[in-house]
């Protein structure tokens, strides 16, 4: 099954109806959830990318690398969720 890009996923919860324009304050809110995020995203991968490399067995290094991008898809989605909430926000 192919991954649906964030525009795909607001589209089928919005039943394809495109929100309104956003205000200035909307706008850097959502800044800010990126920002944070993309923070959280990093951090994980500054933790798990050192002990992926160093891992002593294969299958070792596989569970870590799993972990890894469980990791970000959750915060991914939670990313998409909040910033969501924000556009729907009025």
């Amino acid at each position: 099954m192919p991954l649906k890009s964030a525009w795909e996923l607001a589209l089928e919860r919005t039943g394809g109806k495109t929100t309104g324009k956003l205000t200035a304050a909307q706008k850097e809110k959502l800044a800010e959830i990126d920002r944070v995020f993309t923070a959280k995203i990093a951090e994980r991968e500054l933790e798990l990318k050192p002990r992926i490399a160093v891992a002593g067995t294969p299958e070792e290094r596989q569970k870590l690398e799993e972990i890894l991008r469980n990791e970000i898809a959750k915060l991914r989605a939670k990313l998409e969720d909040e910033k969501e909430k924000v556009r729907q926000a009025k």
